[in-house]
Protein backbone atom coordinates (compact mmCIF):
# COMPACT_ATOMS: atom_id res chain seq x y z
CA UNK A 1 0.00 0.00 0.00
CA UNK A 2 1.27 3.46 -0.91
CA UNK A 3 1.53 6.25 1.64
CA UNK A 4 -0.86 9.16 1.10
CA UNK A 5 0.43 12.65 1.85
CA UNK A 6 -2.21 15.17 2.91
CA UNK A 7 -1.72 18.94 3.07
CA UNK A 8 -4.60 19.95 5.31
CA UNK A 9 -5.78 22.48 7.86
CA UNK A 10 -7.57 24.72 5.33
CA UNK A 11 -9.74 24.22 7.34
CA UNK A 12 -9.10 21.30 9.70
CA UNK A 13 -12.86 20.72 9.78
CA UNK A 14 -12.76 19.26 6.28
CA UNK A 15 -9.33 17.65 6.68
CA UNK A 16 -10.88 15.41 9.33
CA UNK A 17 -13.29 14.19 6.63
CA UNK A 18 -10.42 13.26 4.31
CA UNK A 19 -8.81 11.17 7.04
CA UNK A 20 -12.11 9.49 7.94
CA UNK A 21 -13.11 8.68 4.34
CA UNK A 22 -9.68 7.27 3.43
CA UNK A 23 -9.48 5.02 6.47
CA UNK A 24 -13.08 3.83 6.31
CA UNK A 25 -12.81 2.96 2.63
CA UNK A 26 -9.50 1.12 2.93
CA UNK A 27 -10.86 -0.84 5.89
CA UNK A 28 -14.00 -1.62 3.89
CA UNK A 29 -11.94 -2.98 1.01
CA UNK A 30 -9.19 -4.72 3.00
CA UNK A 31 -11.12 -5.70 6.14
CA UNK A 32 -9.75 -6.65 9.54
CA UNK A 33 -7.66 -3.96 11.18
CA UNK A 34 -6.50 -2.38 7.92
CA UNK A 35 -6.43 1.39 7.53
CA UNK A 36 -4.69 3.88 5.28
CA UNK A 37 -1.02 4.80 5.44
CA UNK A 38 -1.16 8.59 5.72
CA UNK A 39 1.12 11.48 6.49
CA UNK A 40 -0.63 14.75 7.34
CA UNK A 41 0.87 18.23 7.33
CA UNK A 42 -1.79 20.49 8.80
CA UNK A 43 -1.10 24.21 8.38
CA UNK A 44 -2.30 26.94 10.73
CA UNK A 45 -5.10 28.46 8.64
CA UNK A 46 -4.98 31.57 10.83
CA UNK A 47 -1.57 32.28 9.28
CA UNK A 48 -2.69 31.46 5.73
CA UNK A 49 -6.07 33.20 5.44
CA UNK A 50 -4.80 36.80 5.89
CA UNK A 51 -2.58 36.33 2.82
CA UNK A 52 -5.71 35.39 0.85
CA UNK A 53 -7.33 38.70 1.80
CA UNK A 54 -4.22 40.71 0.86
CA UNK A 55 -3.72 38.71 -2.37
CA UNK A 56 -0.25 37.52 -1.33
CA UNK A 57 -0.63 34.11 -2.92
CA UNK A 58 3.11 33.70 -3.41
CA UNK A 59 3.53 33.50 0.37
CA UNK A 60 0.80 30.87 0.62
CA UNK A 61 2.42 28.95 -2.22
CA UNK A 62 5.77 28.86 -0.45
CA UNK A 63 4.16 27.63 2.77
CA UNK A 64 2.43 24.83 0.88
CA UNK A 65 5.61 23.90 -1.02
CA UNK A 66 7.35 23.61 2.35
CA UNK A 67 4.54 21.34 3.53
CA UNK A 68 4.87 19.18 0.40
CA UNK A 69 8.62 18.81 0.95
CA UNK A 70 8.08 17.72 4.56
CA UNK A 71 5.67 15.04 3.32
CA UNK A 72 8.17 14.02 0.65
CA UNK A 73 10.94 13.70 3.24
CA UNK A 74 8.58 11.74 5.48
CA UNK A 75 8.00 9.06 2.86
CA UNK A 76 4.72 10.00 1.18
CA UNK A 77 4.26 8.52 -2.30
CA UNK A 78 1.88 11.20 -3.60
CA UNK A 79 0.03 14.25 -2.26
CA UNK A 80 -3.50 15.56 -1.92
CA UNK A 81 -4.03 19.27 -1.33
CA UNK A 82 -7.11 19.16 0.92
CA UNK A 83 -8.65 22.41 -0.31
CA UNK A 84 -10.31 23.35 -3.61
CA UNK A 85 -9.28 27.01 -3.37
CA UNK A 86 -5.61 26.22 -2.84
CA UNK A 87 -5.56 24.47 -6.20
CA UNK A 88 -5.07 28.01 -7.48
CA UNK A 89 -1.44 27.24 -6.53
CA UNK A 90 -1.41 23.71 -7.96
CA UNK A 91 1.26 24.29 -10.62
CA UNK A 92 3.50 26.19 -8.21
CA UNK A 93 3.32 23.40 -5.62
CA UNK A 94 3.78 20.70 -8.25
CA UNK A 95 6.91 22.45 -9.55
CA UNK A 96 8.25 22.77 -6.00
CA UNK A 97 7.87 19.09 -5.11
CA UNK A 98 9.07 15.82 -6.60
CA UNK A 99 5.82 14.05 -5.70
CA UNK A 100 2.70 13.70 -7.82
CA UNK A 101 -0.27 15.88 -6.80
CA UNK A 102 -3.74 14.58 -7.54
CA UNK A 103 -5.84 17.51 -8.78
CA UNK A 104 -9.26 17.71 -7.13
CA UNK A 105 -10.94 19.18 -10.23
CA UNK A 106 -9.60 16.40 -12.48
CA UNK A 107 -11.01 13.74 -10.16
CA UNK A 108 -14.33 15.62 -10.02
CA UNK A 109 -14.59 16.11 -13.80
CA UNK A 110 -14.04 12.39 -14.28
CA UNK A 111 -16.89 11.63 -11.89
CA UNK A 112 -19.22 14.19 -13.51
CA UNK A 113 -18.63 12.89 -17.02
CA UNK A 114 -19.06 9.28 -15.87
CA UNK A 115 -22.50 10.33 -14.62
CA UNK A 116 -23.35 11.51 -18.17
CA UNK A 117 -23.60 15.11 -17.00
CA UNK A 118 -22.14 17.99 -18.98
CA UNK A 119 -23.47 21.14 -17.29
CA UNK A 120 -22.91 21.72 -13.56
CA UNK A 121 -23.42 24.43 -11.00
CA UNK A 122 -20.30 25.26 -8.99
CA UNK A 123 -20.34 26.35 -5.33
CA UNK A 124 -17.15 27.32 -3.55
CA UNK A 125 -15.13 30.23 -2.26
CA UNK A 126 -15.18 33.45 -4.23
CA UNK A 127 -11.83 32.53 -5.82
CA UNK A 128 -13.06 29.10 -6.93
CA UNK A 129 -16.31 30.45 -8.38
CA UNK A 130 -14.93 33.59 -10.04
CA UNK A 131 -11.39 32.80 -11.18
CA UNK A 132 -10.31 30.52 -14.03
CA UNK A 133 -7.93 28.13 -12.27
CA UNK A 134 -10.74 25.74 -11.30
CA UNK A 135 -13.48 26.37 -13.87
CA UNK A 136 -11.08 26.14 -16.82
CA UNK A 137 -9.76 22.82 -15.53
CA UNK A 138 -13.29 21.44 -15.61
CA UNK A 139 -14.16 23.04 -18.95
CA UNK A 140 -11.06 21.63 -20.68
CA UNK A 141 -12.42 18.18 -19.88
CA UNK A 142 -15.84 18.95 -21.37
CA UNK A 143 -17.76 20.09 -18.28
CA UNK A 144 -19.75 23.33 -18.66
CA UNK A 145 -19.74 25.41 -15.47
CA UNK A 146 -22.46 27.70 -14.12
CA UNK A 147 -21.94 29.89 -11.05
CA UNK A 148 -24.43 31.78 -8.85
CA UNK A 149 -25.19 35.45 -9.42
CA UNK A 150 -22.80 37.90 -7.65
CA UNK A 151 -24.93 38.44 -4.53
CA UNK A 152 -25.33 34.69 -4.05
CA UNK A 153 -21.62 34.08 -4.61
CA UNK A 154 -20.99 36.45 -1.72
CA UNK A 155 -23.43 34.52 0.49
CA UNK A 156 -21.79 31.19 -0.37
CA UNK A 157 -18.32 32.59 0.36
CA UNK A 158 -19.25 34.23 3.67
CA UNK A 159 -20.96 31.11 5.02
CA UNK A 160 -17.83 29.07 4.26
CA UNK A 161 -15.45 31.38 6.14
CA UNK A 162 -17.70 32.70 8.90
CA UNK A 163 -19.44 29.41 9.75
CA UNK A 164 -18.27 26.18 8.13
CA UNK A 165 -14.54 26.72 8.70
CA UNK A 166 -15.43 27.26 12.36
CA UNK A 167 -17.52 24.09 12.54
CA UNK A 168 -20.82 25.98 12.72
CA UNK A 169 -23.73 24.31 10.90
CA UNK A 170 -26.80 26.56 10.70
CA UNK A 171 -30.18 25.57 9.33
CA UNK A 172 -30.77 29.04 7.85
CA UNK A 173 -27.49 28.75 5.92
CA UNK A 174 -28.50 25.35 4.59
CA UNK A 175 -31.74 26.91 3.35
CA UNK A 176 -29.80 29.68 1.60
CA UNK A 177 -27.57 27.13 -0.12
CA UNK A 178 -30.61 25.09 -1.14
CA UNK A 179 -32.19 28.22 -2.65
CA UNK A 180 -28.99 28.96 -4.58
CA UNK A 181 -28.81 25.35 -5.79
CA UNK A 182 -32.41 25.62 -7.04
CA UNK A 183 -31.47 28.79 -8.92
CA UNK A 184 -28.53 27.01 -10.58
CA UNK A 185 -30.83 24.15 -11.57
CA UNK A 186 -33.24 26.68 -13.12
CA UNK A 187 -30.26 28.02 -15.11
CA UNK A 188 -29.69 24.55 -16.56
CA UNK A 189 -27.38 22.81 -14.09
CA UNK A 190 -27.72 19.02 -14.31
CA UNK A 191 -25.57 18.50 -11.23
CA UNK A 192 -23.95 20.56 -8.47
CA UNK A 193 -20.25 20.50 -7.58
CA UNK A 194 -19.57 21.25 -3.91
CA UNK A 195 -16.30 22.94 -4.85
CA UNK A 196 -15.19 23.70 -1.32
CA UNK A 197 -14.22 20.90 1.04
CA UNK A 198 -16.30 22.47 3.84
CA UNK A 199 -19.61 22.60 1.94
CA UNK A 200 -20.33 18.84 2.33
CA UNK A 201 -20.51 19.50 6.07
CA UNK A 202 -23.68 21.48 5.30
CA UNK A 203 -25.15 20.13 2.06
CA UNK A 204 -25.99 16.48 1.34
CA UNK A 205 -27.56 14.70 -1.63
CA UNK A 206 -31.03 14.95 -0.08
CA UNK A 207 -30.74 18.74 -0.28
CA UNK A 208 -30.74 18.72 -4.10
CA UNK A 209 -32.97 17.20 -6.77
CA UNK A 210 -29.98 16.82 -9.11
CA UNK A 211 -26.77 14.85 -8.37
CA UNK A 212 -24.38 16.37 -5.85
CA UNK A 213 -20.63 15.99 -6.41
CA UNK A 214 -18.86 16.07 -3.05
CA UNK A 215 -15.27 17.01 -3.93
CA UNK A 216 -13.92 15.97 -0.53
CA UNK A 217 -15.26 12.44 -0.98
CA UNK A 218 -14.25 12.21 -4.65
CA UNK A 219 -10.70 13.40 -3.96
CA UNK A 220 -10.25 11.10 -0.95
CA UNK A 221 -11.56 8.12 -2.93
CA UNK A 222 -9.11 8.84 -5.75
CA UNK A 223 -6.33 8.67 -3.16
CA UNK A 224 -7.62 5.31 -1.93
CA UNK A 225 -7.57 3.90 -5.46
CA UNK A 226 -4.02 5.07 -6.01
CA UNK A 227 -2.84 3.85 -2.60
CA UNK A 228 -4.10 0.32 -3.14
CA UNK A 229 -3.40 0.24 -6.87
CA UNK A 230 -6.98 0.07 -8.11
CA UNK A 231 -7.77 1.44 -11.55
CA UNK A 232 -11.16 2.63 -12.73
CA UNK A 233 -13.95 4.52 -11.02
CA UNK A 234 -14.70 5.20 -7.42
CA UNK A 235 -17.42 3.20 -5.68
Amino acid sequence: MKTIGLIGGMSWESTVEYYRIINEEINSRRGGLHSGKCLLYSVDFGEIEPFMRTNEWDKIGQALINAARVLEDGGADFILLCSNTMHKLFEQIKDGSKLELIHIADATAEKVLRANIQRVGLLGTRQTMEEDFYKSRLEKQGVQVLTPKPKDRDIVHQIIFNELCLGEIREESKEEYKRIIEELISMGAEGIILGCTEIPLLIKQEDSKVPIFDTTYIHAMKAVEKAINITGGTH
